[in-house]
């Protein structure tokens, strides 16, 4: 599978992985200040890292991906973008990869993780998308104390995940000295439930968390909102 994001970043995405989705989308543009040296946790084929790339959001960043495939795909992907001095991959369970990954190095980590727990009713099969679904290899307590490590004091860790899941994901990060800072609702249309959270968390933080007004992407009408246009450069 083609998909060209911004109308310049061209990736390949092989058919056992995920499709660029709404997700990642609203992920790089939550974090679009983010800055500096950037940490991809459970990166895929690279669509988050190169997001921020093309759009100026980091200065480099270093994916982490435990699908080999995948991994290849992500370099693959920099290399064909030009920007394959910018960004890097490790292969490797992020639970194990302190040798690859130098504690306090990273300004931001990011990631769009698995959203359901193991033994979920939701996951019919174990096949890689079912894995990239389900946190059989990614717990949330093991991403979030992976994140803490890599970040340096100050550093801020980038969210996104499902609004059922937020008191896991709030409770896990304070454990791991990840303070929730801000977070965002998304919503398809006004009128619509909240699909999907967005929290920012920085490490070693006091406590004080800011709630920003929800990002809408289509209107009651079903035309494209402001926001929208922005997530997609249109």
């Amino acid at each position: 599978m083609e998909e060209v994001l911004f109308g310049r970043i061209r990736m390949t995405i092989p058919d056992a992985q995920f499709r660029v989705s709404t997700d990642s989308m609203v992920l790089a543009d939550f974090c679009r200040d983010a800055g500096g040296r950037g940490l991809d946790l459970g990166c895929g084929c690279g669509t988050l890292g190169l997001l921020l790339l093309g759009s100026g959001a980091a200065g480099s960043v270093c994916g982490i991906e435990i699908q080999p495939e995948a991994a290849r795909q992500a370099e693959e992907n920099a290399r064909r973008n030009g920007l394959a001095d910018r960004f890097s991959v490790v292969c490797g369970d992020l639970r194990q990869a302190h040798a690859q990954i130098p504690a306090g190095s990273f300004d931001f980590a990011v990631s769009n993780p698995p959203y359901y727990p193991p033994g979920s009713g939701r996951l019919r099969k174990e096949d890689s998308l079912s894995l990239a679904r389900s946190e059989l290899c990614c717990p949330l307590d093991a991403l979030c104390a992976a994140a803490a490590r890599a970040l340096r004091w100050g550093g801020r860790l980038y969210l996104v995940h499902k609004p059922e899941r937020l008191t896991d994901l709030l409770v896990t990060l304070r454990e791991n000295r990840l303070e929730p800072k801000r977070l965002q609702f998304v919503r398809h249309h006004p009128e619509a439930s909240v699909s999907l959270v967005l929290v920012e968390a920085r490490s070693g933080a006091k406590p004080g968390l800011t709630l920003q007004n929800d990002l809408i992407l289509y209107t009651s009408s079903g035309e494209k909102t402001a926001d929208y246009k922005r997530l997609y450069h249109e």
